[in-house]
């Protein structure tokens, strides 16, 4: 297959998907005006839904126009040949080809962000300042851009390096040893996230001696589920939406509450919440996210490996003298119809999942405690109501509030 070949189809792909991801969030904004269903009408009154469905229609205008730029972006770097400009740049810098791979990427992501950063600092201190979500400072959303930089500067180019590395010593066969490294980092980072990666950016404290950490404590004892790391996350310097999370294996095993989670929800509703991530423990969805995200990472590098030599995908994306990286660029957008297909795979069991770990919070703690409690984690956060079925179907990985209502009333 010829690179102009190649070419069209990556700009078909780009177009359709455009089109498709509109269509869908057109339709979702259809349904914006729907009657709350019974079961929820006591989610808000008229004047918090009302404000709700401001919110809906606010996010969606803007995010059109985000994704209206980053189609015309990619779309100009592709027909004007942006990326032979970059890759022209990084060969400047160097004739190493992995201190040219990552100047190149490195260029493409720092410019990139750069050039979105108004639209992201416009979303946190006009549409959630306006709406009462944002508690970010300035200083912090800048200095959240420097550690992101800096992060990806040492394990994203790191990981990089290594996998180029990989690719010069050992051919096509580099797949095999990259996804055994990307399969360790990502055990790594399960085990180790919340104790290495979250205090840069936000503090953690033991959750105090008192009722509520007797109650999970005696929940989990109930349930034989062994916890004695309890933590609180300060989530509120961020954002007033709140969340739960669970972490680790092992000892390193630790439950994460964020301080707006505590200030929202009673002590019986924050259990309920918690009893729901153990069921996701319990029922052994976290193994098998993890496995099946290495699966699929070793299936994407298999498919790499077959097109990374190929000379026609780096000039398909512009790019005149074929390398590793701009091959790269190119197979990402060839590959992404496959990431969407498993995509929709994995939200499909990650909706069934879901249900699976409240019914065992019914059964374990009892379902009006995570009805109360989910109704006003999407009340305070203006969640939809009434999304659509196609637009549940291609993005949600949680099930509509109405639906995991219904099957804790079942």
């Amino acid at each position: 297959m010829t690179h102009t070949t190649l070419f069209y189809i990556i700009i078909a792909i780009l177009v359709i998907e455009f089109i498709i991801e509109t269509t869908l969030d057109h339709l979702n904004s259809k349904r914006y005006n729907d009657p709350v269903p019974e079961d929820l009408k006591d989610v808000f009154d008229s004047d918090k839904y009302q404000k709700s469905q401001d919110y809906k229609k606010t996010n969606y205008r803007f995010g059109l126009l985000t994704s209206s730029f980053s189609l015309l972006l990619t779309l100009g770097f592709l027909f004007f040949r942006g990326f032979e400009w970059l890759d022209t740049i990084a060969r400047s810098v160097s004739d190493n080809n992995i201190i040219i791979a990552l100047v190149f990427f490195a260029t493409i992501m720092i410019g990139s962000d750069v050039i979105t950063m108004p639209f992201g600092y416009y979303k946190t201190f006009v549409i959630e300042e306006r709406f009462g979500f944002n508690k970010t400072s300035k200083t912090t959303f800048f200095l959240d851009k420097i550690k992101g930089y800096v992060m990806m500067a040492i394990i994203g180019g790191g990981i990089t390096a290594i996998i180029i590395w990989f690719f010069e010593w050992a051919g096509t066969n580099f797949w095999i040893y990259a996804w055994v490294v990307v399969a360790l980092f990502t055990l790594f980072m399960n085990l180790f996230y919340s104790r290495l990666i979250v205090p840069l950016f936000n503090k953690q404290q033991p959750l105090d001696e008192g009722s509520l950490k007797s109650k999970i404590q005696e929940y989990a004892h109930k349930v034989g589920f062994e916890i004695k790391n309890i933590f609180v996350i300060d989530g509120s310097k961020r954002s007033t939406k709140a969340n739960a999370y669970f972490s680790g294996f092992g000892r390193e095993k630790r439950v994460t509450l964020y301080d707006t989670l505590i200030n929202d929800l009673d002590e019986d509703e924050i259990v309920a919440v918690l009893a729901h991530e153990v069921g996701h423990y319990k029922r052994n969805h976290i193994i098998f996210n993890i496995v099946v995200s290495i699966l699929l990472t070793g299936f994407t590098l298999f498919l790499l490996s077959l097109f990374i030599n190929n000379p026609e995908v780096s000039k398909a994306i512009g790019v005149s003298k074929p390398s590793f990286h701009a091959a790269l660029i190119g197979f990402g957008i060839l590959y992404s119809p496959i990431s969407e297909i498993t995509g929709l795979i994995m939200n499909y069991l990650s909706r069934k999942f879901e249900y699976q770990a409240d019914d065992f919070a019914k059964d374990t703690f009892g379902a009006m405690p995570l009805i109360t409690s989910l109704k006003k984690l999407s009340k305070n956060s203006l969640s939809n109501l009434t999304p659509h079925p196609a637009y549940v179907f291609m993005h949600y990985s949680h099930p509509p509030l109405i639906s995991r209502v219904k099957n804790l009333k079942a």
